[in-house]
């Protein structure tokens, strides 16, 4: 008996090493969206939408820092670049609060959000790993109608960012 029992360990540390090597990778649960208003991938994911594989995982439209598409640049998400979908559009005053909720909590450099290409705010993420969701009042000014708001959390130890578009009207 005690020998079966070292070749059935001999042979199971043995198969082990191969298991791990060849089982599929599957991807990161990551990291964060603007949930509310619904940006683009809430959209999707809730199934408002008609979107692709970013119904899934709206989290993880991540990209290198200062991109400025809706897809971070990944061609699986490029419905989120499309602004010929029905997008849902949410009325909204000249300052917001926007809602981000987090599945992976990263160290964070800032978050911005922009306007017609133009940052209109910047929040001060200290390096700090923020709690499962933030939120942030953005002052719009003079900036009026129908906008896509691009809004960025730039992640403080990588050199990669997590976006998303939020379509509104500022009346």
């Amino acid at each position: 008996m005690n020998k079966k029992r070292r070749l059935a360990l001999a042979i199971g540390a043995g198969i082990a090493p191969l298991l791990v090597v060849s089982l599929p990778v599957s991807p990161a649960s990551a990291h964060g969206y603007v949930s509310s208003p619904p940006s683009r991938q809430a959209q999707c994911a809730a199934g408002t939408i008609d979107c692709g594989p970013i119904k899934w995982e709206p989290q993880s439209v991540e990209g290198p820092k200062g991109l400025t598409s809706c897809s971070g640049g990944n061609s699986q998400f490029a419905d989120l670049d499309d602004d010929s979908k029905p997008w849902q559009v949410t009325p909204i005053n000249s300052s917001q609060t926007f809602t981000w909720r987090f599945t992976a909590r990263h160290a964070t450099s800032n978050w911005q959000y922009f306007a017609n290409g133009q940052k209109v705010a910047e929040i001060n993420g200290n390096g700090a790993q923020p709690p499962a969701e933030v939120s942030h009042t953005v002052n719009f000014g003079d900036i009026k109608g129908k906008q896509k708001i691009l809004a960025v959390w730039n992640i403080a130890d990588t050199a990669n960012a997590f976006y998303a578009c939020i379509d509104v009207t500022i009346g």
